[in-house]
């Protein structure tokens, strides 16, 4: 008898068996997740933020959803239909209830569209996706007609962005009553159940859900914004799913037999903003006084800045190959897509040539500002490009914090020159083409997050009349011209790449990586 053979053999089978355990009883466990962002908010209409969406989207649905791929899936409405070119019609899901037992009607759904209008100091206001809506009619409790002020072919992926929540328990509501959880106002596959603003949030599996049941009992999702930290919480098992694995860290977690890492190209571009106004706090004189005259006004001095950014080696050096760069604001393949407009190549020489000719043969000093903790290496990639800018003679001083500080100080354009991420989804661009080069509109929903203050009344007008276009064809020239005159001509901002966005789990755990970047513990499978 080989004794330590047996004994290899009782061990192997005594860890099947615990891991067969650990496998099948999902049902009854609790899953961690560590985020790398770090939502400030529980109101599901008070920020359009994707990292308050995603966090969100556990608890509350919206009438369509997007797919793991970006494209259009039914969520709470099972159908909708042009009726004509100013009315949709969207019949919703039967036997939908919300968090208290309460059952989904299209009152709900009204209430829900109108309420984003009513949430005070909105650092970045939903109603960029419901300004479009002059009236609501509920047919009966499943079907409600929407009408709009224009024709508007892209209504449905507008509406991704809307989380329905039921008018009984939430037309009373304040954001801070959503803040504590004072309520179960949501449908989703979870019941938010604690928000801790920068540590945490809790859910629990609402077993009255309509659709397929989550895996878990419970999920925590954990706001670990520090690579460092949120890299050894997995290694340490104390998560079993992470996001955005630390750049130079994925090839060693591919290669760890206990991990498993999961990757897709994303629809969200960084870019840098660049501020249009006649003055910038972003353009100052060696000690720190705003300049007069801002020099990112001229065209000449934008497209100079530019030419002094490699983005092939922010991607290769800096991003460890994980992002893509590009010249556009839609990902290659997506509806908008500009072919003409390829990545900027580095050219320092055409730079200085440009700067010289704006008057600035020396250049000038510049604020760069940007988040140290929401987008991968952000802080590197803010470093990177300070040292690429010197080559021009632009002196820069960065400004880097974290997301949660900057994210306010940058809706009130209070930085002139700036580092930001935009998702597109809908498989389409309209969102960044009016949320981020439209001239600022309340009323008209446009140019929200126009945070550089860039104005060309030939964009709008080509932007409003491709949302109101109905023939795809015609809408997919109208938004390429749109952002050729933008991006090319006026060089209104900077784009710089799209991420490759990454997540690792513990061995057992399966997930699909989606192309918006949204981390969904309903969607996480035990293997």
């Amino acid at each position: 008898m080989n004794f330590k053979l047996d004994l290899l053999r009782t061990a192997l089978v005594a860890t099947v068996l615990a891991w067969g355990a650990v496998s099948t009883g999902a049902q009854a466990q609790e899953l961690k997740v560590g985020l790398s962002s770090n939502p400030q908010a529980a109101d599901p209409h008070f920020f359009n933020n994707d990292a308050i969406s995603a966090m969100l989207s556990h608890s509350y649905e919206t009438l369509v959803k997007l797919d793991a791929k970006g494209q259009l899936t039914p969520g709470l409405a099972v159908s909708w239909r042009a009726v004509n070119d100013n009315t949709w019609e969207f019949k919703l899901r039967p036997g939908v209830k919300f968090h208290d037992g309460s059952e989904l009607s299209a009152e709900d759904v009204a209430f829900s569209l109108d309420r984003p209008a009513a949430v005070v100091n909105s650092p970045s206001s939903f109603t960029t996706y419901t300004k479009s809506i002059t009236h609501k009619r509920v047919i009966d409790p499943l079907t409600i007609l929407l009408t709009t002020a224009a024709a508007a072919p892209l209504l449905p992926n507008d509406l991704t962005r809307i989380f329905v929540v039921s008018k009984k328990i939430a037309e009373k509501a304040t954001t801070d009553d959503f803040n504590q959880v004072k309520f179960e106002a949501g449908t989703g596959p979870f019941k938010l159940t604690k928000f801790t603003r920068g540590e945490s949030a809790q859910f629990t599996r609402f077993d009255g859900y309509w659709g397929a049941k989550p895996a878990w009992s419970s999920v925590q999702l954990r706001f670990l914004p520090v690579d460092s930290a949120r890299m050894s919480a997995l290694l340490s098992g104390d998560v079993q799913l992470i996001e955005n694995v630390q750049a130079n860290l994925v090839s060693q977690f591919k290669a760890n037999p206990s991990l498993s890492v999961f990757s897709a190209v994303s629809s969200r571009v960084l870019f840098l903003f660049v501020d249009h106004r006649d003055t910038s706090p972003a353009a100052t004189d060696p000690e720190g006084r705003p300049l007069e005259v801002n020099p990112m006004k001229d065209v000449r001095v934008r497209q100079a800045l530019s030419k002094l950014i490699d983005r092939q080696v922010l991607v290769d050096k800096v991003l460890d190959k994980l992002g893509v760069p590009t010249g556009n604001l839609a990902a290659p393949g997506m509806f908008g897509f500009n072919d003409k407009l390829q990545p900027e190549v580095a050219d320092v020489a055409g730079a200085k040539k440009l700067l010289a000719e704006a008057g600035y043969p020396n250049g000038f000093h510049l604020i760069l500002s940007g988040p140290n903790d929401r987008y991968i290496n952000d802080d590197q990639v803010l470093q990177a490009i300070g040292q690429m800018l010197s080559q021009g003679g632009i002196k820069i001083k960065l400004n880097v914090g974290p997301m949660s500080a900057y994210v306010g100080r940058a809706s009130k354009k209070e930085f002139g020159f700036s580092l930001l991420g935009w998702g597109v989804g809908g498989g389409e661009p309209s969102s960044p083409l009016r949320g981020l080069l439209a001239t600022t509109d309340k009323e008209k929903g446009m140019g929200a997050n126009n945070w550089g203050s860039y104005s060309n009344a030939s964009y709008d007008k080509m932007i409003a009349e491709g949302l109101s276009t109905v023939n795809d064809k015609k809408r997919e020239k109208l938004f390429r011209d749109a952002v050729e005159l933008a991006l090319k001509k006026d060089q209104a901002l900077i784009p710089l790449y799209n991420q490759v966005s990454t997540w690792a789990a513990r061995k057992g755990i399966n997930y699909t990586p989606r192309t918006d970047e949204a981390t969904l513990a309903y969607q996480v499978q035990p293997q």
